[in-house]
């Protein structure tokens, strides 16, 4: 099998979220795919294989198979656009979160991902703000993640996660989030119970957090930033039902599985 390894949401190599990229002719054992992702111990391995309009495409953390991943399918339309040659504009991916168009948009790569909204929740786990070690908040949300807004970018930088603790909500991930000094808003994501203690660019947190500050702050077209060690770049879209989010990507390496 090949393996490439790309930079997404991101402009120059070593930033951004590294994303391992197999390509398969028809799908491989379940628990193979796992041990790839293992292997790698990226954040994510994604697969896909071909259809006849477009692809299925699966992704894998360390630990779990996952249903949405933004980086990693950025990362896939960029090895088909850029590496195989792919002609057409638009791919459709079709995935655990049903399908999903990715167009050229200049030097970006776009994503039509399925718009979160999450909603604001008074009982969460006494864990969530022990493990974040936060005890000011303006509020906590939830969708598929639990989302904790802070005041300040500030604010976010200065967490210092516990991930014993946040390991014990039964979640796939945990957000923070504020307002950005130089753009709309800044993020921060945590997924210990997948084998990722913190993601350094997570797309499918956005299909969350798009949804959640188009509403505050009265706007559909956004820039953000997750401020990660690596750090992640993204432009965003509300549009009703689905979000929008663009980055671009850089090429790493490509390598030959041999099993």
């Amino acid at each position: 099998m090949t393996l490439y390894q790309v930079d997404a949401f991101a402009d120059k190599l070593f930033s951004g979220n590294p994303a391992a990229v197999i390509p398969l002719d028809k799908w491989i054992d379940d628990s193979l795919m796992q041990q790839i992702a293992e292997e790698n111990n990226l954040a994510e391995t994604v697969f896909f294989v071909p259809k006849e309009d477009g692809f299925h495409i699966r992704w894998f953390t360390p630990e779990l198979e996952i249903d949405l991943c933004g980086h990693a399918t950025l990362a896939a339309a960029f090895v088909l656009f850029e590496l195989l040659g792919y002609k057409k504009n638009t791919i459709t991916f079709y995935s655990l979160s049903g399908p999903l168009k990715v167009h050229r948009d200049g030097e970006y790569i776009a994503l039509d991902f399925p718009s979160w909204k999450p909603e604001r929740v008074s009982d969460y786990p006494e864990e969530l703000m022990q493990g974040l070690g936060i005890t000011e908040h303006l509020g906590v949300y939830k969708n598929r993640d639990y989302i904790v807004e802070l005041n300040t970018q500030k604010d976010i930088l200065a967490v210092k996660p516990d991930i014993t603790l946040l390991n014990k909500i039964d979640v796939i991930g945990i957000i923070v989030t504020a307002p950005g000094t130089n753009c709309d808003f800044v993020s921060r994501f945590f997924a210990p119970n997948c084998g990722v203690p913190e993601d350094p660019v997570t797309g499918s947190a956005h299909a969350q957090l798009i949804p959640f500050w188009a509403e505050k702050l009265g706007k559909d077209k956004m820039h953000a930033f997750q401020l990660s060690k690596r750090g992640g770049e993204l432009w965003c879209e509300q549009r009703g039902d689905r979000v929008t989010i663009k980055g671009k990507a850089v090429f790493y390496m490509k390598g030959e599985i041999t099993i």
